[in-house]
């Protein structure tokens, strides 16, 4: 008598099911840390814009200050557009009338999803003029901030930083 040879390949269905079960646990705890990750690296991007963008009106300011940008009485010295940092002005105290560049590119907000927005779009603009609590554009640009209505990580509104 002849016994017909066990087949032994492949896996059980108890066994895929076991796989299949920690392949969803190992997903569902990686992907909040995905998201977290992701958000922290656009705040870092945030983070390094404002200070970008910040540093570059005030060394427009300075360059006001020591007599090298053309200013009138009635004006603040602060840039009337974020366009200007890229674009330069003619350095007054250069013979050749060179120009001042502040900025290479202007970032882009990092938290705007707005394809159809220009860069300096994307940037909340609040003149010297205005309040710090209530931000408002006007003549010239004091400072920016991003027009996000998110929340970073640390608690602060990104409208805040």
């Amino acid at each position: 008598m002849t016994s017909l040879p066990r087949r032994t390949r492949g896996f059980t269905l108890i066994e895929l099911m076991v796989t299949l079960t920690i392949l969803a646990v190992l997903a569902t705890v990686a992907l909040p840390l995905w998201q977290i990750g992701a958000q922290r690296n656009r705040e870092e991007e945030l983070q390094r814009d404002l200070l970008q963008i910040r540093a570059a009106i005030d060394a427009y300011k300075q360059a006001v200050d020591d007599g090298r940008i053309n200013k009138s009485i009635d004006e603040t010295g602060y840039p009337p557009t974020l366009s200007l940092l890229v674009d330069g002005v003619k350095d007054l105290k250069d013979p050749t009338a060179k120009k001042i560049y502040f900025l290479r590119r202007l970032p882009r907000d990092p938290f705007c999803d707005c394809a159809s927005r220009s860069n300096e779009e994307t940037w909340g603009k609040r003149s010297y003029a205005s309040p710090p609590d209530s931000p408002q554009e006007g003549r010239d640009v004091y400072d920016v901030y991003s027009l996000s209505e998110g929340v970073g990580l640390n608690g602060v509104p990104y409208r805040q930083w």
